[in-house]
């Protein structure tokens, strides 16, 4: 527990360092944007898992499924920009044993990122690459305990500009979440849903969405 205590106060200071920035930024280039999104979730990575009961499970997962976020930040002049993102998706958990697939609980995942992207200028059609940090929150339906963890984020996509203030965009993302080996997962006074043998969990997203300029 002490470890992740740490991580989410340095978390902070990236957090608190990355705000410092944008506020600069914008002295410097006067262009703050807001960019609403939605996508899809899916490939999130099976992770071996052995239950409360000592029954091993073949695998634990999240289900596929929508999801919605939104990204604030400001443009730099490489060209490129600096962002808060926040993406959260309502799924459900999944436990598959013996060829059989269980839902066990509703689950909510939720990711919190400070990013920068870079752009490829192509008249008004803009590809660009992307790379974050942050944290990754599961929230389980039931009364077992919400996750905290460290995550790390890549992509690429094309912004396409509609007008200088407005634009349309789509990307892909990829998600890591680093999981300690042998973690507890979904604890409640003791009680642990699951202990995972995993050091990563991945999860990718398709995303569309649309950018305003100030």
């Amino acid at each position: 527990m002490r470890y992740k205590q740490i991580l989410r106060i340095e978390i902070v200071k990236i957090a608190v360092v990355a705000i410092c920035v944008l506020v600069n930024t914008k002295v410097a280039v006067a262009e703050v944007f807001v960019a609403p999104f939605g996508g899809y979730s899916f490939g999130s990575s099976a992770l071996s898992a052995i239950d409360e009961n000592g029954v091993e499970q073949s695998s634990v997962n999240f289900a596929e499924s929508n999801h919605w976020g939104v990204m604030a930040g400001v443009t730099t002049p490489d060209p490129g920009s600096i962002y808060l993102l926040y993406s959260h998706q309502p799924s459900q958990l999944k436990v598959t044993s013996n060829l059989n697939q269980d839902v066990i609980s509703s689950l909510d995942v939720d990711y919190l990122h400070v990013g920068g992207a870079l752009y490829f200028p192509k008249g008004n059609f803009r590809p660009y690459i992307t790379t974050s940090a942050g944290l990754t929150q599961m929230r389980p339906g039931d009364s077992f305990s919400n996750e905290t963890n460290f995550s790390m984020g890549i992509g690429g996509g094309a912004e396409y500009q509609i007008t200088p203030r407005f634009s349309l965009f789509a990307d892909v993302r990829g998600y890591a979440t680093f999981i300690s080996s042998s973690q507890a997962l979904f604890c409640n006074s003791g009680n642990c849903k699951w202990f995972v043998d995993a050091d990563l969990m991945w999860q990718g997203q398709l995303n569309a969405g649309a950018k305003l300029l100030f």
